[in-house]
């Protein structure tokens, strides 16, 4: 694979991600499901997972940008292991409205499964790595678009969940914006 194929792959990965943390958003401000904490760790491995295509996207594909995605996805399966495992008891309740029959832990914890999986698979074309081709380059049109995307998705990541969860703790089950909602601040 070469080293522009192996960018615009990874530009497509970044939009799938940037899909993932969209539909994320969709549920939360359509629907008024605030996520959890573990959801927000979730999310925060959604986001590294997005940073480490975006670097091969902008800077050309690199063993050690895959791992830094590996890792996040691995970081972020962890945490949906840990929240499936926690609900996976009869009757102790979910997190969230179900889609396809699964929520939305149990479908991160399958996708982040699939970029690890889809990450390991690049790694064995290692002509992406070498050649005239593989040194700095300017992305192409999709491949910039792609990342103000995933640029703007972290950030909106970030400005929602410091509404959420003001300057504390998160709470377990949110229900409402800490932040905006908090009458000890001025003008409230």
């Amino acid at each position: 694979m070469s080293p522009s194929a192996s960018r615009s792959l990874n530009a497509v990965g970044l939009l799938a991600v940037s899909l993932v943390l969209i539909a994320a958003f969709l549920d939360q401000f359509v629907l008024g499901e605030l996520p959890c904490p573990l959801c927000l760790l979730q999310r925060v491995g959604f986001v590294g997972a997005a940073f480490g295509l975006a670097l091969n996207v902008a800077f050309g594909p690199r063993p050690s940008h895959y791992a830094v995605t590996i890792l996040s996805a691995c970081f972020g399966g962890a945490v949906s292991v840990r929240q499936v495992l926690g609900h996976i008891v009869p009757g102790t309740g979910t997190y969230g409205s179900a889609i396809l029959g699964l929520h939305f832990y149990t479908w991160a914890l399958i996708i982040f499964g699939v970029i690890v999986l889809g990450c390991a698979a690049l790694l064995f074309f290692e002509r992406q790595f070498t050649g005239p081709e593989a040194g700095p380059s300017r992305a192409t049109a999709f491949g910039s678009a792609m990342l103000a995307l995933a640029a703007f998705l972290a950030l909106a990541n970030g400005v929602s969940t410091v509404l959420e969860c003001g300057g504390g703790l998160c709470p377990d089950n949110p229900v409402s914006y800490q932040l905006l909602s908090d009458p000890r601040l001025p003008g409230r």
